[in-house]
């Protein structure tokens, strides 16, 4: 650890942990930092999950996941698209702070996550060991590259997606030289489980954290010849039940190793469905501009004894509190950063808690194209035959919308609410002053 580099850790006290919503005694072992997997699904929508209505896909195991712990309805992607979705999760800060808000990086290009940035790894040690098993895609040169650059101990997996060439699937372990391979396309899902799996093994002694960033259901879709052709959505469910039986040995290799109540299990998606898949009727989709299909994802909590069975959350959540989250839920110290994204815990453990946030921005590279609240959402940039669209030059455009009435976006109500209306253009503004400054210069 370099002394340019800002990873080092507040000296403040550590967080304690979800006081009155633990029950630890129920775990089998409550005096070992619980263990830490998140899922990290690609393209997968919002409603392509049963627990979230999907019925032409079958996802039973993750259906049992949601009904043995926490099912947050009204969590958000940090950006509608993988690289900045990808940033703000793994920093807990909205990806324009990292230089990663636009676009996402090609496989051309030569930027990355910043090595100034910290990451839920680095903030993890040094009491867990650390590995990232799958798709990157936050820069694959020097120095951004390997994922070990960002504290994780071990990486397997590919540089970015996995429909851009030329592709390649490295390992980079402790005293194990870079080497790569063309990956089958079919089998890397398979794979990449297998690989998290003999890591839960090797670590099953000291708590680890390990996400598994999949590329399913992200297009191409090679669904495994074991899963081909079984469901009704054709290979994208698929491949989204491909996932869901592997989530199932998931915790069936937990049991196994008796470490089941020791492991807080997430899963979410990196962003909303792109060419297929469901929003559940949420407007827009991946890439689209200020509406909730292409920001709002699934999001699934598991851990016994310490996230209640049957927990379902309406208030709104992101990526970003990922971070802050987990270092709550490890007992560890928040890093030295400003952080955007704050401690769900309480909305993992109870029904009725509120989010710890008041508002939520959204941006559409480094633009802001929406603001929320608890019920309302000032949407300022759309889409309109592949351009887009500012709505907020004219005050009949932008769309002011009341989403608990209207959750498919479809009106707006700046008429009927103008104090609602106020309240947002403030936020709007303020937005726009703090993270304006940090927009990339233009070219030329």
């Amino acid at each position: 650890m370099t002394s340019t580099r800002r990873h080092f850790l507040a000296s403040s006290v550590a967080l304690t942990a979800l006081a009155g919503c633990v029950t630890p005694q129920l775990a089998s072992n409550p005096t070992r930092k619980p263990n830490i997997i998140v899922i990290l699904a690609d393209d997968l929508g919002y409603g392509d999950l049963g627990s979230y209505g999907a019925r032409a896909i079958r996802t039973p195991n993750l259906d049992r996941m949601a009904a043995e712990g926490a099912r947050l309805t009204t969590f958000y992607a940090s950006a509608s698209v993988c690289t900045p979705s990808r940033a703000g999760l793994l920093t807990g800060r909205y990806p324009i702070r990292t230089g990663l808000a636009k676009d996402v990086i090609r496989q051309t290009d030569t930027h990355g996550l910043p090595l100034s940035e910290i990451t839920i790894a680095e903030a993890l040690k040094p009491d867990y060991a650390t590995a990232l098993v799958g798709k990157w895609h936050l820069g694959h040169v020097a120095p951004f590259w390997p994922p070990t650059q960002h504290g994780f101990d071990v990486f397997f997996g590919l540089p970015y997606s996995h429909d851009m060439k030329p592709l390649s699937l490295y390992t980079k372990e402790p005293g194990v030289e870079l080497t790569s391979e063309d990956p089958a396309m079919d089998k890397l899902t398979d794979r990449f489980f297998q690989r998290g799996f003999r890591y839960i093994e090797e670590n099953r002694d000291r708590p680890f954290f390990l996400m598994l960033t999949l590329t399913a259901p992200h297009i191409p879709l090679d669904p495994h010849p074991d899963h081909a052709g079984h469901s009704t959505a054709a290979e994208y469910g698929d491949v989204v039940e491909e996932i869901d039986a592997n989530v199932g040995r998931l915790f069936a290799k937990l049991k196994e190793l008796n470490i089941d109540n020791d492991t807080l299990v997430i899963l979410t998606s990196d962003n909303g469905p792109w060419f297929e898949g469901s929003t559940a009727g949420l407007r827009d989709r991946k890439g689209g501009a200020g509406w909730d299909g292409g920001y709002r994802v699934p999001f699934l909590a598991r851990h016994p004894g310490r996230v209640p069975a049957g927990i379902v959350n309406d208030s709104m959540a992101m990526n970003i509190d990922l971070l802050p989250t987990l270092v709550s839920w490890s007992g560890a110290q928040l890093p030295a950063a400003k952080l955007d994204g704050l401690d769900i815990s309480k909305q993992l453990t109870s029904r009725s808690a509120p989010s710890p946030h008041d508002e939520l921005v959204f941006f559409i590279n480094d633009e802001v194209a929406a603001v929320r609240t608890a019920r309302y959402k000032l949407v300022v940039r759309s889409f309109y035959r592949s351009s887009l669209a500012t709505l907020d030059i004219r005050d009949d455009w932008q769309v002011l919308v009341d989403l608990q009435n209207d959750p498919a976006e479809s009106y707006d109500v700046s008429s009927l609410h103008p104090d609602a209306l106020a309240d947002l253009t403030a936020r709007l503004t303020r937005a726009r002053t703090e993270f304006g400054p940090l927009k990339a210069p233009a070219a030329g």
